[in-house]
């Protein structure tokens, strides 16, 4: 949906992508929830929804090119959205967002060639920030700025499995 205009190349450019799209998905589900929620009618087709650079976002139908210049983000985010109680399916929409996020930086990562050092440090950077699920749940008041040795058992444990997964697919 970026049009292919952006390419970010260097872990910082990457990073800075990654906080852009955050944004817009964050704002997505808090700030603006009224309008998204309105946008994701479950009689309308399979519905995405991106967030971009520009701390902007939108809800539109998946890119018609096979396969697609990015990762797709989750499809059909609002089939489940009258089946559900409205914070249970923004949790649901912002996991998915999180899943996706990664996977864009990670594109990036791999079309650029980052080694595994880059990863590394792209994966710490990003671990660094609640993640979208965090924030719309209000439990991202759990970590500071910095790192301590006073971090909740829940954010090191999905610190692990995410950084398992990501060791799995080769990128650690």
């Amino acid at each position: 949906m970026d049009g292919g205009q952006y390419n970010p190349r260097t872990v910082e450019e990457v990073f800075r992508d990654y906080k852009g799209r955050r944004a817009g998905m964050i704002r997505a589900l808090t700030t603006d929830v009224e309008d998204f929620y309105q946008q994701c009618d479950p009689d309308k087709e399979n519905l995405c929804l991106y967030g971009y650079p520009n701390e902007h976002w939108e809800v539109t139908l998946p890119a018609e090119e096979v396969p697609p210049e990015l990762p797709e983000p989750a499809l059909g985010i609002n089939f489940a959205r009258d089946g559900m109680q409205e914070k249970d399916w923004l949790s649901l929409v912002a996991v998915h967002s999180d899943a996706w996020l990664v996977a864009v930086s990670f594109y990036f990562g791999a079309r650029f060639g980052f080694d595994k050092a880059d990863r590394k440090r792209l994966f710490g950077m990003i671990n660094e920030l609640p993640t979208v699920y965090e924030v719309v749940n209000g439990k991202n008041k759990v970590r500071t700025s910095g790192t301590n040795n006073h971090s909740n058992n829940k954010s090191k444990s999905n610190s692990k499995v995410v950084k398992a997964m990501l060791s799995v697919l080769g990128f650690f």
